[in-house]
């Protein structure tokens, strides 16, 4: 039996973007080349990077760790529920700092952590775990569209999209179909 299995979900590339190592928003492009630390020269580039607030309960700040968040990754239904819930027409990804944006995958914030995605040249992402709601992108939004930043963080749960890491390098374009593959196993019960 294999570890990981096809989900028989794909996911459809519909935005990529690079966010400068300076800043949150993101540049639009047609296609990423991904190594081992990421995106080369981007804001969450590296093979390890300094623990921050979402690891508090285990390391002080700034502690070297694994980079698992080289990559924001953001659902583009769920994207449109956000931006229904600020009283937008659309949300652009460029503000929420995304590194792509995918359609085609229900529920997408809450794939379980190791899942991966697989693109068609190979590269494959691992993804963390959910991209908590935080203020820097309501900040961005509200720079764009004021009156609409602040409701971010409370319309944005349970939809921010997950974190990931670059399991093994190569390209993912804009309209790649990314293969979803989820481990098999069953859920925890801790009781």
């Amino acid at each position: 039996m294999a570890v990981l299995k096809d989900s028989g979900f794909r996911g459809r590339v519909e935005w990529l973007g690079v966010a400068a190592p300076d800043g949150l928003r993101s540049t639009p492009c047609d296609a990423l080349e991904l190594g081992f630390g990421g995106i080369a020269g981007a804001r969450h580039e590296g093979v390890n990077r300094p623990s921050c607030v979402r690891v508090k309960d285990l390391y002080p700040r700034g502690t070297e760790i694994r980079n698992v968040r080289q990559l924001t990754v953001l659902c583009a239904a769920q994207m449109a529920e956000i931006a229904e819930g600020i009283d937008l027409a659309a949300l652009d990804p460029a503000l929420l700092g995304a590194n792509l944006v995918l359609r085609g995958i229900p529920d997408f914030t809450h794939v379980p952590p190791s899942a991966r995605l697989q693109g068609p040249s190979g590269a494959t992402l691992t993804l963390d775990m959910e991209n908590l709601p935080c203020v820097l992108p309501g900040r961005e939004i509200e720079a764009e569209t004021p009156g609409h930043g602040k409701a971010f963080k409370v319309a944005a749960v349970g939809k921010r999209g997950v974190t990931a890491w670059v399991e093994r390098p190569g390209a993912i374009a804009l309209g790649d179909e990314l293969t979803l593959f989820v481990p098999a196993q069953r859920p925890w019960r801790p009781a």
